[in-house]
């Protein structure tokens, strides 16, 4: 009677969780967006390189998405380096005098709307600045077009933006370790005030705290961002980069939050993997250490929080990494990595640079074309299936402008000295401390020759066959049965993989390899023909196709049907498991259109009639 009160119990929650939310899954969440960048390569700030930015996010409207009103879209935004003169300057007016640069960082708030959770979340965020031993200078109202035509139902989610002024305190000497101590604050505020368990506090969001950028973004539409934040029609607002995204989400609901740019990266496309790339890193969780974060490591926990996008998973990872010490462009070779386990002709170095940290994170595979940038340097990169484009041109007066497309900007063909695109696999980035481009070839050589990876591999590394194996046998308290289901072992997976290796000291045939690989992968694999899986050890995975037997479709007498795809769906394996045991060679296959015809109609099916799966 107890379990059948726990199950009805369980069945009211159920019900009420689906009242509540609908069929809406943010599992399921894909993007195919725009994306692109304009930066100057020495590092010279202009108001015109923010203009420019603001420009490729209108020239990249058509890749956004519009409902039926036409004023609400899916979110756009851009990435800039902090202003320091624009800010200074209002600041002043308040009585505030800010520090130098590097010296202070500014965190751009959405705060709730509801008087008393917006003033509960101020008074969360500015007790842990100060619990960190940091400075609340002051805040400042952002300003923005309230007079900005706008879609109703974006308006109602519209929240009070404003930002904060962080001041170093006196244990922080240099500008990465107040990048850092930012890091910690934001995701130390962010746990805390999640934990309030306030009415709206669903609607406080930190879209940007740094001390070298500043996210400007929302549920807006492309042309409407430069409009509606104000500070970026001032000419004091100046930066040397412009990182620029139009959002094209598809299964979602958009949201303000869900806008890009993110802290340190925007992208076009999707990460397929982002399920078990999100409970790995949960399960890592309890097990990492940082020599460079120190105690602050467990105050960043969780680092993705359930129902993000796949790109805020992303950034959360590659923000992580970053903040333990890892170069930039380095934390992106670890997460999203070449195609490196069957290529023979890659550098010895590399190949053991990605064999190494393949031990430590599982790749993040798309199809993806990554931007990433800390303020310092900005970079690109490709997964490896290459399936989204990345197209950069370089001009005769050091500009970089990048994009999911060419034509993002109207620059003279005169001007342009350098036009090329991202190739799969491959990197390049834009270090304006050295007021250079570094190409792949030498950003990835440098990486790898920095430590003796191969060395590290092979004095850990324990070989199978240097194991002397023994005959002392092992007593259980379970029977096997048990603990073969225990351990989620099949029938097949004893006939067809532990049988063949236990006869001939072999691993089993690709074709059932592959099945169970597919099978028992955590990750969640792509919907396309190209699939993309954290098992697949760093090399792409396509759909082997690989026929079964000679056979014909007893219904339309037809051969399409032939080849069976390795990872088709268990019932398809068992038809054609089933099928083999027939003296018949001609047999039905289960998705023929004819299957359920009737006698007379199968009868008339010629040898010629295509039978669609």
């Amino acid at each position: 009677m107890a379990n059948k009160a726990e199950v009805e119990a369980a069945s009211q929650q159920q019900i009420a969780t689906l009242t509540r939310k609908g069929l809406y899954s943010p599992s399921n969440e894909h993007d195919a967006c725009g994306v692109g960048f304009v930066a100057h390569i020495k590092g010279k700030r202009a108001h015109s390189i923010v203009q420019q930015g603001l420009k490729i996010l209108e020239n990249l409207d058509h890749r956004g998405a519009v409902g039926a009103d036409k004023l609400m879209g899916d979110g756009a935004g851009i990435l800039i380096q902090i202003p320091d003169e624009l800010y200074r300057a209002d600041m002043a007016a308040q009585g505030v005098e800010l520090p130098s640069p590097g010296e202070y960082g500014v965190g751009m708030i959405f705060l709730p709307k509801e008087h008393a959770s917006r003033l509960a979340c101020e008074q969360e965020l500015a007790r842990v600045v100060r619990a960190e031993g940091q400075t609340v200078l002051g805040w400042r109202d952002v300003p923005v077009d309230r007079e900005m035509p706008m879609s109703p139902t974006v308006r109602a989610k519209e929240p009070v933006i404003r930002q904060i002024f962080i001041g170093r305190g006196t244990d922080i000497i240099v500008p990465d370790a107040l990048e850092r101590k930012l890091f910690v604050i934001r995701k130390s505020a962010s746990s805390a005030i999640k934990g309030l368990n306030l009415t709206y506090s669903r609607e406080y969001y930190v879209p940007s705290m740094s001390c070298r950028t500043v996210i400007y973004k929302g549920l807006l539409l492309a042309n409407q961002v430069g409009k509606y934040y104000r500070d970026l029609q001032d000419p004091r607002a100046v930066s040397a980069l412009a990182l620029a995204h139009q959002r094209f989400s598809t299964n979602t609901f958009p949201e303000w939050q869900l806008a890009h740019p993110y802290r340190m990266v925007a992208h076009n496309g999707e990460i397929n993997t982002v399920k078990g790339n999100f409970n790995w890193m949960r399960a890592r969780e309890g097990v990492m250490r940082s020599p460079v974060l120190g105690d602050d490591l467990a105050k960043l926990y969780p680092i993705s929080f359930p129902g993000q996008s796949d790109t805020a998973t992303f950034d959360n990872a590659l923000e992580l990494l970053t903040m333990a010490g890892y170069p930039l462009a380095q934390s992106a070779m670890m997460m999203i990595p070449e195609a490196w386990e069957q290529h023979t002709l890659m550098d010895e170095r590399r190949r053991a640079f990605y064999e190494y940290h393949a031990a430590m994170l599982e790749p993040w595979d798309g199809p993806a074309a990554m931007v990433f940038t800390d303020g310092r340097q900005i970079g690109a990169t490709l997964d490896r299936n290459g399936l989204r484009p990345a197209r950069y041109i370089v001009t005769d007066d050091d500009l970089v402008v990048m994009a999911s497309e060419s034509g993002v900007l109207p620059i003279p063909e005169s001007r342009i000295v350098k036009k090329w695109r991202l190739q799969p696999g491959k990197m390049f980035l834009i270090d304006f401390e050295q007021g250079r481009i570094v190409d792949d070839e030498e950003l990835k050589n440098q990486f790898a020759s920095a430590k003796p990876y191969r060395q590290w591999i092979e004095n850990v590394r324990v070989r199978l066959d240097d194991v002397v194996a023994t005959a002392d046998k092992v007593n259980y308290p379970e029977v096997l049965l048990d603990r073969q289901q225990a351990f989620g072992y099949t029938q097949e997976d004893i006939k067809f993989l532990m049988a063949p290796m236990a006869a001939t000291g072999k691993r089993a045939s690709d074709r059932w390899a592959t099945i169970h690989r597919s099978r028992s992968c955590p990750t969640r694999t792509s919907r396309s023909t190209t699939t993309s899986s954290s098992c697949s050890r760093r090399s792409p995975i396509r759909l082997s196709i690989r026929s079964a037997k000679p056979w014909s479709c007893r219904w339309c007498r037809s051969s399409a049907h032939g080849p069976i795809c390795s990872t088709s769906t268990p019932s398809i394996r068992r038809f054609v498991s089933r099928s083999r045991n027939r003296s018949s060679t001609s047999r039905a296959w289960p998705g023929c259109a004819r299957s359920n015809a009737t006698p007379a109609a199968s009868s008339r099916a010629t040898s010629s009639t295509s039978c669609t799966r």
